[in-house]
């Protein structure tokens, strides 16, 4: 098999995928207990205008129409409107994407950063005291729960010592009206240094022990001990030779832990209170808004589907030992 057709064969799957999630949202969302229409319906509104709005919006229609309006629709990019706002589900997403995007891509390079430095220095400093606190460091890290260290860390630094906002992107009133601006703002930094920080910390479990795997294997190679016949200093061996070729691993899986971490800001978003699409698909389970859930948790989805699609990819590119055989 050469590369085009395996590329050929995992976009195939890719669409595939895409079109299984996409229809276990149609019906886990319709078979949910509740009725999402207690939410557009007033109580003073006559039986004739509760059915008109009712059939505006599709839902007296059998299951099976419902759901080929809902496959022709995302065909067009057509999310549908929010139930409650009326809206657009695109521009909903248009709108809060971007917050979630630059929240979990720094919590996601800090926690790259320092993750494969400090697995570099445990793969090479094996059976000392910095690896065994370490190596334990990340797995606490990796298994207390996200949203429990949130909620401490909002605890303890804002409402104890006051030194972190409690919720939101900006201070109320001092957000400047453009995007970058806003960004770059010192009020916006201060409000994503504790959410960066809690998922950052779990985040970069994974690239270490990653990074540490890797690094022992590489040690054990010839080519380390021929560097060491040459006369090469320590440090150069480790970051130029063994670092450099452990890092090949870590690489490939980042693609995957990009996907995860977009996937993976909903309980950050929700305790810190940031305006992302996370904490807006809680808000619409909650609410039974049909496009609004069905559209973030499409994106979601898809973040982490096209992640592990990019990941295949890569094995390939950065790995000339890959066959596609």
């Amino acid at each position: 098999m050469g590369k085009l057709d395996f590329f050929i064969r995992r976009t195939v799957q890719l669409g595939i995928t895409l079109w299984a999630v996409a229809t276990a949202l149609f019906l886990l969302f319709r078979l949910m207990p509740g009725d999402p229409t207690s939410y557009i319906i007033s109580p003073g509104m006559t039986p004739e205008v509760r059915r008109r709005l009712i059939q505006s919006y599709g839902l007296n229609d059998p299951m099976w129409m419902q759901y080929v309006r809902y496959i022709q629709n995302l065909a067009t990019l057509n999310l549908g409107r929010s139930f409650k706002t009326h809206e657009r589900v695109v521009n909903m997403l248009v709108t809060y994407l971007p917050n979630t995007l630059i929240l979990m891509l720094t919590a996601f390079v800090v926690a790259y950063i320092i993750g494969i430095s400090l697995g570099v220095l445990t793969g090479w400093y094996r059976g000392s005291r910095f690896e065994k606190t370490t190596v334990v460091t990340a797995l606490i890290g990796r298994s207390v729960p996200s949203f429990w260290m949130g909620i401490l860390v909002l605890w303890i630094f804002g409402a104890k010592l006051g030194v972190i906002p409690m919720s939101g992107m900006t201070s109320f009133g001092s957000g400047p009206k453009h995007f970058w601006a806003m960004v770059f703002s010192l009020d916006f930094l201060k409000h994503m240094v504790a959410p960066v920080l809690v998922l950052a910390f779990y985040y970069m479990g994974y690239p270490l022990l990653i990074m540490r795997n890797s690094m022992l294997e590489t040690l054990s190679e010839d080519f380390i001990d021929l560097c060491r016949a040459k006369g090469l200093t320590e440090r150069k061996i480790m970051f130029n030779h063994a670092a450099r070729n452990a890092l090949l691993p870590v690489l490939t899986a980042a693609a995957i832990a990009i996907g995860y971490a977009v996937g993976g800001s909903v309980l950050i978003e929700t305790v810190f209170g940031w305006p992302g699409i996370g904490r807006e698909m809680i808000r619409a389970v909650l609410r039974r808004d049909y496009p609004v859930a069905q559209g973030t948790f499409l994106v979601l989805a898809l973040s982490v589907i096209v992640m592990n699609f990019v990941a295949d990819l890569l094995y390939g590119v950065l790995d000339p030992r890959v066959t596609y055989d």
